[in-house]
């Protein structure tokens, strides 16, 4: 069961939720069925997905606020903290600020793999902008991840990562969308340094270290009731031949076009 937990709410302002939490780092969710695309994006690939911990909400207004302590990237290691902040500026318009952070130090062990260890000891933040009305949603959104150097990590040089999302969706009628995500990630690091000079960015992010990437992401839907089919085409090319499953039978492949279907019920 990847997400279950315990939500008290004292007041319809007020809750605390402890056990597997989605996280509240970036705009996608871990799950396919949540999100306007099929495969999610190149940001999200370098975000925590889900964490075990305990988080606090509250609201006043159109303030929204959530704070969280749990294990990060699921580490089991509980000493990461991280917060969002929303403003509703009126029924159309909302900005977010979110933000996650180590307080110590994370631990390398046989229990620990180095996308955990790693996730653990880097800080990320991101600011996000949505607007809803009528028939569209449009939501773009930056983010910023920073790795700090840790010798015991194999991380011997500080770098960090920065890309933009622009995510948006149409609805032409009650049961037929399209649904359209173009985004830029920019990798920092020195190659081929660390983790059997696999790259510590590579761990990450899936890309080569000193590198970047881009991709763009179309996904018509049809949805009516609890049933929903839609395909996807998408098309992500990159600066240098990287691990994200295109790297062809030379190992110099640097893009890839990419199709998918996805049906199923909701209930």
């Amino acid at each position: 069961m990847p997400v279950a937990y315990l939500k008290i709410a004292p007041s319809s302002n007020y809750s605390v939720e402890i056990g597997k939490l989605p996280t509240l780092i970036g705009a996608e969710g871990g799950f396919t069925y949540q999100n306007i695309n099929i495969e999610r994006g190149l940001l999200w690939d370098m975000e925590p997905i889900i964490s075990r911990g305990i988080q606090f909400n509250g609201s006043a207004g159109p303030l929204s606020a959530s704070l969280a302590w749990t294990d990060g990237y699921y580490s089991n290691r509980y000493n990461v903290l991280s917060g969002l902040v929303s403003y509703a500026i009126n029924g159309s318009n909302t900005v977010s600020i979110y933000g996650q952070g180590s307080l110590g130090k994370s631990r390398l062990s046989s229990n620990d793999v180095a996308y955990s260890a790693l996730g653990n000891e880097s800080q990320i933040y991101g600011v996000e902008y949505e607007y809803s009305s009528g028939p569209w949603m449009i939501e773009p959104y930056v983010q910023y991840m920073h790795t700090p150097k840790a010798p015991l990590l194999g991380v011997t040089h500080e770098f960090n990562n920065y890309g933009a999302s622009l995510l948006a969706d149409y609805s032409f009628t009650n049961t037929i969308s399209l649904g359209a995500r173009a985004e830029y990630l920019v990798v920092g690091g020195k190659p081929g340094e660390g983790l059997n000079a696999s790259g510590v960015a590579s761990s990450l992010t899936d890309l080569p270290a000193d590198s970047h990437a881009w991709s763009i992401t179309l996904t018509p839907t049809y949805q009516s009731g609890g049933f929903f089919a839609r395909a996807e085409l998408s098309y992500v090319t990159a600066s240098a031949p990287a691990g994200l499953g295109f790297s062809g039978a030379n190992g110099t492949n640097t893009n890839q076009l990419r199709g998918m279907v996805e049906t199923g019920f909701m209930f």
